[in-house]
Parts: C-alpha cells; sequence; structure tokens
C-alpha cells in the first residue's frame, strides 16, 4: 500500500518563507529555534512525528551553525527538510506580529 503525499498548503509555504527570509536578515533568531526545541523537549505528550522532526532540527543543528545552510535544510525538498516545515511549533516566536 502507498501512502499519499500531503501537498504543502499555499498558507504553510508562505509562512516558512517568511521565517526563512527573518533568519536570514537575523541570524540570532536561531536561538528562538533552539529554544523551542529544548522547549517541546521537555514536554511529557508529544506526537512521535513531532518528536522526529525535533530530532532531525537537532541532527541539522549538529551538521551546521551556518544560517544559510540551515535554512537550505529547511526548505529541502528531502525526508528532512519536510519534517521540519511539518511543524510550524517548532518556530514559534521568530516572526514578530503585530496586529
Amino acid at each position: 500500500m502507498k501512502r499519499r503525499v500531503k501537498a504543502e498548503s499555499k498558507q504553510q509555504q508562505a509562512f516558512i518563507n517568511q521565517v526563512i527570509d527573518e533568519l536570514k536578515s537575523n541570524p540570532d533568531k536561531l536561538d528562538i529555534i533552539r529554544d523551542n526545541l529544548s522547549y517541546y523537549r521537555e514536554q511529557q505528550f508529544l506526537k512521535r512525528g513531532f518528536l522526529l522532526a525535533i530530532e532531525r532540527f537537532d541532527w541539522v543543528f549538529e551538521a551546521s551553525n551556518d544560517v544559510e545552510q540551515i535554512c537550505a535544510q529547511i526548505l529541502a525538498d528531502d525526508y528532512i527538510g519536510k519534517r521540519l516545515r511539518r511543524y510550524p511549533l517548532l518556530y514559534k516566536g521568530v516572526l514578530e506580529r503585530t496586529y
């Protein structure tokens, strides 16, 4: 049985592109993502997929500290890139919303 590949919504793509732009203009915001990873890692009940995304982000940060390479990995059309884009809570606080 083949798994159905779910396409990313335009809203999700727009959000990720805004996050990437913000990270490129302010590389220090990578610390916000690291803080989010630490926060969610401490949570008792998380979906397995969310835990995998945290683990994959850890791999990305171990591989490089360069914001360009990290952004390229987030946008990559591979397993890790798709996993990192699936959970927008990991990017909470990177974009400052003004309402």
